[in-house]
């Protein structure tokens, strides 16, 4: 196939800059070096052409896409700017690559709705290959440009480039290519993998940098993602104690060579590897270790411990900075107090950084009180933990409202910035997808929904303007006790500001009886502002959550407790403080000893527990021959998953009067006439791995 040059292409290089202003640019590196393409139309139109400095020959593509053209530099090069010189066949939608292998590739330009002609583009990368990829056509035919070409500075980095820490004491700045950075930031939850479809909200939020724990190959799509997006990231690495007064994973710092060499070489592998990625902002070593460690130590060898740490972090700190000086080094806990540590131990760190919620506005104070001579950022603050809430009625900690976690996150914001020429800013916790017990707490899109939180955060950093907005639940109310499985009233006051109807949901969540972090949803009927839902059958309490949506995205959630009891059966428990024996009894261990005498004694909060195998009996003597209408099984979490209830005149030969293979904990409410001296719960298939364990075996005459 043979094509000219549009006219207006011909005009456009006629006028040469005239139609797109020129921009200064050190050198150009691309022309007459080797070239690659995706494909070749012909042999008339090889990559070569589109590098040879001669505009009348051109490169074109097969009649496909995604197409790409690749420019060897032949040495890593600092690339300021790129214009393409596009034929009649151009791309519409396109991105600007680097890579230092020709293999892994990063965006440093993204490019939609491209009308053709001469195109410039003012960039920032580092890489030996550069390269064009286009993934939309704008015709019928493939992609072809006249000249590709790149300019930069080959083997090295253009000066004023990079992230610095600048200025004095009290008067700090942090600069990206030369420009001031404000870190307006979130933590990152979604997969690294799904983070191009995530990255358009988080820009239009006002978003420009996000955070994260752990840094490896999965890292990279987060990393590209960013970049295309103009973002930066905070990555971390991991270190053993992390998380805090909820961490694990002891580490001796003082004596464990071993551990602190692997650590060191996974740290400098992943330096390496992205230290050239536009997407990059700063490095992290370490999240709430020197807090965490008192889970491990105590006393003397406690502070020994920190000690080594904050100097294992200033190692780390060095070994980073002699891979990459273009970045910035800093280290993370959970108070302030670390900080201390790092000022007598870890010199190397560029800027500290810490974890905060309800006292995030202290942390001025706490810096200025310490004589700190490094500035700070915040990596975690938002609305009041639930380590640092009230408890309940309940014995729970009181989780906040949407209305307070929403001016939480404003008030943490606002405490970040107001510490001139310091704080550099902060990335909040927490943009994720998760639906959970954690993610009700703190998430902005809790299951992709956003919420009063995520608009605050919006607005506090200069976002878009929302065109809707969530309900606001201005009230819920919830009785303190309720029956197993009775219906549990939820009353509520709610309003959406844009007029949305409101629908509305309900779960539960068993957290604070076994640590459960899941959502379990109830069906809930509702009568204007009253819902009704089902209480779980299982004693304890529990969170009840209700969420009102708008149908648009928007998402407004309020939870409170309730403690679920045990019904009580009408008529006279025959049972209560007669004679019992059991098959076992647990006589050690936390709270031991449980003996059968428990499951009989009225008191809703003792309970019997058996050895950990099957099958297992408790039997009850009733005094004499009584006949009984109803058996009542509170079970703890330990169930019977198989059993019957069995009655004997002699206490040797038994007869079976109720058996099932699908108990599911709980309360069993069993309904059956009997007759006995003596009453036994024989017990042959467990429910979970442990052994049975019954807060209450009642027994009922009416």
């Amino acid at each position: 196939m043979a094509r000219v040059r549009s006219i207006c292409t011909v005009i456009a290089v006629l006028l040469g800059l005239a139609v797109l202003p020129a921009h200064a640019a050190p050198t150009l590196l691309s022309q007459g070096k080797p070239a690659l393409a995706s494909s070749a139309e012909n042999g008339g139109t090889p990559a070569s052409a589109a590098v040879d400095g001669n505009g009348d020959t051109r490169w074109s593509s097969e009649w496909s896409a995604p197409q790409w053209l690749r420019v060897d530099l032949g040495a890593s090069s600092a690339v300021s700017r790129v214009e393409l010189d596009w034929e009649s066949a151009y791309a519409t939608a396109f991105e600007i690559q680097v890579s230092a292998d020709g293999d892994a590739w990063q965006p440093i330009r993204s490019v939609t709705g491209a009308t053709g002609g001469r195109q410039g583009y003012d960039v920032t990368g580092t890489g030996r290959y550069v390269r064009m990829n286009a993934t939309q056509r704008a015709n019928g035919y493939g992609v072809s440009l006249w000249e590709f070409r790149v300019y930069g500075t080959q083997g090295g980095v253009v000066p004023g480039t990079g992230v610095r820490v600048t200025g004095s004491q009290g008067n700090w700045q942090l600069t990206v290519d030369g420009q001031p950075w404000v870190v307006k930031g979130l933590t990152w939850g979604p997969p690294a993998a799904d983070a191009a479809r995530y990255m358009p909200e988080l820009k239009s939020m006002g978003v420009n940098t996000l955070r994260t724990w752990g840094t490896d190959a999965s890292t990279r799509p987060l990393l590209d993602a960013a970049a295309a997006q103009g973002l930066r990231v905070i990555n971390g690495f991991w270190l053993q104690p992390g998380g805090g007064p909820g961490s694990g994973g002891c580490v001796n710092y003082v004596t464990d060579a071993q551990y602190k060499a692997d650590v060191l070489g996974q740290i400098r592998q992943w330096v390496t590897t992205y230290k050239d990625h536009p997407g990059v902002l700063m490095w992290n070593v370490g999240n709430e270790s020197i807090l965490g460690l008192q889970n491990c130590y105590s006393g003397t060898e406690l502070e020994n411990q920190r000690v080594a740490y904050a100097r294992y972090l200033n190692e780390a700190a060095r070994a980073i900075h002699a891979i990459d000086t273009n970045h910035p080094v800093t280290n993370t806990d959970a108070w302030t107090g670390a900080w201390v540590y790092l000022k007598a131990y870890t010199p190397d760190l560029d800027l500290y950084s810490v974890n905060s919620y309800g006292n995030v506005c202290k942390v001025r104070q706490d810096w200025t009180s310490g004589g700190y001579t490094k500035p700070y950022i915040l990596t975690e603050a938002g609305p009041a933990g639930e380590w640092e809430v009230p408890n309940d009625a309940n014995g729970v900690p009181a989780e906040p409202t949407d209305v307070q976690k929403r001016d939480g996150y404003t008030q943490a914001w606002n405490c970040i910035v107001g510490h001139t020429g310091v704080s550099f800013g902060g990335t909040l916790f927490h943009y994720g997808t998760e639906y959970d017990f954690g993610a009700v707490w703190f998430n902005l899109t809790p299951a992709g929904k956003k919420r009063l939180s995520f608009y605050s955060v919006q607005r506090a950093f200069g976002g878009a303007t929302p065109a809707n907005t969530p309900p606001v639940i201005s009230a819920m109310t919830v009785p303190q006790t309720v029956a197993a499985g009775a219906p549990l009233t939820i009353d509520v006051a709610a309003s959406d500001p844009n007029g949305d109807a409101i629908q509305w949901s309900a779960a539960f969540n068993s957290k604070y009886i076994d640590n459960s972090g899941g959502l379990a949803g109830a069906p809930v009927q509702v009568n204007g502002n009253r819902l009704t839902a089902t209480a779980p059958d299982r004693l304890g309490v529990w969170k009840v959550y209700v969420m009102a949506e708008d149908g648009r995205g928007n998402i407004g959630i309020e939870t409170r407790s309730v403690r679920v009891v045990a019904p009580q059966p009408s008529g006279v428990n025959v049972a209560q403080g007669k004679p019992v024996t059991a098959s076992s009894y647990q006589q050690v261990g936390d709270g031991a000893p449980f003996p059968p005498s428990n499951a009989v004694d009225g008191n809703g909060t003792s309970r019997w527990a058996t050895d950990w195998a099957d099958p297992q009996w408790i039997r009850a003597d009733l005094g004499a021959v009584t006949t009984f209408q109803h058996v009542q099984l509170v079970w703890e979490g330990a169930f019977g998953r198989a059993y019957e209830i069995q009655v004997s005149d002699d206490g040797g030969n038994w007869r079976s009067v109720y058996g099932t293979t699908a108990g599911n904990g709980g309360v069993d409410s069993i309904d059956v006439t009997a007759t006995g001296r003596y009453v036994r719960l024989h017990a042959t298939q467990r429910g979970t791995g442990w052994g049975y364990s019954l807060y209450e075996f009642g027994i009922y005459r009416r």
